[in-house]
């Protein structure tokens, strides 16, 4: 059966905004000794050598009025950082947790969770000082996007991708201001756009679901239709567990991301990167499609973990499957 990358031709102005180098390679593929990650796509061009390129997507992207509506400064993003409270109000680490959890879930976000800040979650030239991360997650609506790949005169997908950016950003930074209204510091982030922080290890970590073959996060009940945001902070917090429920199994056996994936982008294995083995996307292949279909996300509207009702039910059977394998013979 053909794949959809067969016939596939990247588009020339994509490929001559390239620079002398391959992203795979800024990215650490291949390389078998641990490492901070290199700034990458979507930092700023000072800081990574594909400036170029970015500029080439972003133009070819904002030929859609609907993309630039949704992507403007005058986006409903959240407020700006309010000064730090003068007086510090001091609780327990418990009842922090849960009044955090609470205000975000309060306030648009569909997941949270919390976890300690590790410098491998922080890029190389970047610094992040306080102690503790809380990750944040927001649905999408999948029937937008699984209209994906977007023309310019109709962009649903890429709408409700940054639609979904710009709610979790809200929710980051009202959280944030929430924090530093207690008297603690509080610093928020988001997408799309990316700074110093990484945000899919700590949000694995904080327990939002394990890595997909498609290089997003698979969780439980969203499968990989959400997106991210977090708040580092000094307030005291208690940590989340990661949620393993076979979801990395399911991708060793499933090819549904691969074969869907136009400029055949996704490994049917997983690779080393920065001396760890996991699933990974090829930039070279995967980001001239990106451009030219306004932000792509077919491998994970494709994916079967994002079908509305889907990942309970995948959840519950890996789980099956895996205590059923951990049985002892019966012989």
């Amino acid at each position: 059966m053909s794949k959809p990358h067969d016939g596939y031709a990247p588009d020339p102005k994509f490929l001559e905004a390239f620079p002398d180098m391959s992203g795979n390679d800024l990215n650490g593929l291949g390389e078998t000794e641990p490492r901070a990650p290199s700034p990458f796509f979507w930092h700023p061009k000072d800081k990574q050598p594909f400036g170029e390129l970015q500029d080439a997507v972003l133009d070819h992207h904002r030929q859609s009025p609907r993309i630039r509506e949704t992507y403007s400064p005058k986006a409903h993003r959240g407020p700006r950082p309010v000064d730090l409270a003068p007086a510090r109000i001091e609780k327990d680490a418990a009842t922090w947790t849960a009044e955090i959890k609470k205000f975000a879930l309060d306030n648009e976000a569909d997941l949270v969770g919390i976890v300690p800040m590790d410098p491998a979650y922080v890029y190389e030239g970047y610094e992040i000082h306080e102690p503790w991360l809380v990750m944040i997650g927001v649905a999408m609506d999948h029937e937008r996007l699984n209209t994906a790949p977007d023309t310019i005169d109709d962009a649903v997908s890429s709408v409700e991708v940054g639609e979904q950016y710009n709610r979790a950003a809200r929710v980051s930074r009202n959280l944030s201001n929430y924090i530093l209204d207690q008297g603690h510091f509080a610093k928020a982030y988001a997408g799309p756009y990316a700074s110093a922080l990484l945000m899919i290890p700590p949000a694995i970590a904080a327990g939002f679901g394990e890595l997909g073959k498609h290089g997003s996060m698979i969780n439980r009940h969203y499968g990989s239709s959400f997106r991210l945001s977090a708040v580092t902070t000094e307030m005291p917090l208690l940590a989340d567990a990661p949620d393993e429920f076979g979801a990395d199994d399911f991708c060793s056996s499933c090819q549904v991301c691969t074969r869907a994936c136009p400029p055949g982008a996704i490994s049917e294995t997983k690779q080393t990167v920065r001396g760890v083995e996991k699933w990974y996307v090829d930039f070279d292949k995967c980001i001239p499609y990106f451009g030219e279909a306004l932000g792509c996300g077919i491998c994970i509207a494709r994916c079967p973990w994002s079908k509305p009702g889907t990942a309970p039910r995948l959840a519950e059977k890996m789980l099956a499957r895996r205590a059923r394998l951990s049985e002892p013979d019966a012989g």
